[in-house]
């Protein structure tokens, strides 16, 4: 049976970042009117003018369908990025340190010697970018990635995937000095990688040289304003639902204040130089915003990007200028991090 399922919208309705979705009422996809500003492209114009009638999530689906229907996205938006971006990027299934990860790279490698180490997205209980967040990285910098597949919940809620991504990152240890290493994520991915460098800096282990926070949860206690409607073409879920979520999929009875879950209730100071980014229209822009801030007051070296008019995430499922312009933004600053690292050294 060929499965035929609107993934490329219905998994970005934003929902999913924070591991729950919300079922509509009756079997019409709930769009709603959106005003369409001239501050974004065309292109995003276009979009929000008709957005396809399949924008809708994915909740009638049992999760095993969800994970058939992503990956089966993954490969297909993975090889037209590959098309788009071009340096012959490949990926390749394998495994480091007991768990499975995606190695992507270009076909030659401009520093092989620097390895950038991703957490995908997928609301902690999909794959839902260890392909399209990394093929236009790899081709942008010309560096290896090493794509964390952690383990999903609910089947293995916290701290399973952050623990994968901890043996991971140790394992990179053993053959790259850690100023030759960035780690980075979007959504779920970038609430562990926020999550990985307050355990690092717990264990008293080597920070990387640099963070990429593309849209977090900093707080699993509370939601932030953006969480209660800014998604332009999805009604927001309701609280209880969004609660009910957390702990289902991610706590399960973990306290959602421990700052090991929490980051933004951890001691921030020290952490290496971050990237976050978000936009105006996104769920977790407020969650991104308070980390931001609570990282600036820690006097850390943390800056925030947020795209006009963009809904979350967008740089990974949105064939938009925007998207491009996120992918360049986040290359930039990995590869000024690792030059700048390397120059040091060499004094």
């Amino acid at each position: 049976m060929k499965l035929k399922i609107p993934v490329r919208l219905s998994l970005m309705s934003g929902l999913l970042a924070v591991g729950c979705t919300h079922a509509p009422t009756g079997g019409k996809p709930p769009v709603t009117p959106v005003t369409v500003v001239d501050t974004i492209s065309p292109e995003a114009q276009q979009f929000y003018a008709h957005p396809p009638h399949t924008f809708v999530s994915m909740d009638a689906l049992p999760l095993t369908l969800k994970r058939i229907a992503i990956n089966k996205y993954q490969d297909e938006f993975g090889a037209k990025l590959k098309e788009k971006y071009g340096a012959d990027v490949t990926t390749q299934a394998s495994e480091m340190a007991g768990v499975p990860v995606l190695i992507v790279q270009p076909a030659t490698l401009k520093q092989p010697n620097q390895v950038l180490m991703n957490l995908h997205g997928g609301g902690f209980t999909l794959d839902a970018g260890s392909q399209t967040e990394n093929i236009p990285i790899a081709a942008l910098t010309g560096r290896k990635i090493v794509a964390v597949r952690y383990r999903l919940s609910p089947e293995h809620p916290y701290p399973a995937g952050i623990d994968d991504a901890m043996a991971v990152y140790k394992k990179l240890l053993e053959t790259y000095e850690p100023r030759n290493i960035i780690v980075y994520g979007t959504s779920a991915g970038a609430t562990m990688t926020a999550q990985l460098a307050v355990r690092l800096k717990r264990d008293g282990l080597p920070m990387p040289a640099a963070l990429g926070m593309f849209s977090l949860i900093s707080d699993f206690s509370r939601y932030g304003e953006s969480m209660m409607g800014l998604n332009p073409l999805i009604p927001p879920p309701p609280e209880k639902d969004l609660a009910q979520g957390k702990q289902d999929l991610i706590a399960q009875g973990n306290d959602l204040k421990d700052p090991m879950l929490s980051p933004l209730f951890a001691d921030l100071a020290g952490l290496p130089p971050t990237l976050l980014m978000s936009g105006t229209r996104d769920l977790l822009l407020s969650q991104t915003i308070m980390m931001q801030m609570a990282m600036y007051k820690a006097g850390d070296d943390a800056q925030l990007v947020v795209f006009e008019g963009m809904m979350h995430a967008h740089w990974a499922y949105l064939d938009l200028p925007e998207s491009r312009e996120a992918f360049e933004l986040q290359a930039r600053f990995f590869e000024q991090h690792l030059a700048a690292n390397n120059a040091t050294s060499t004094h």
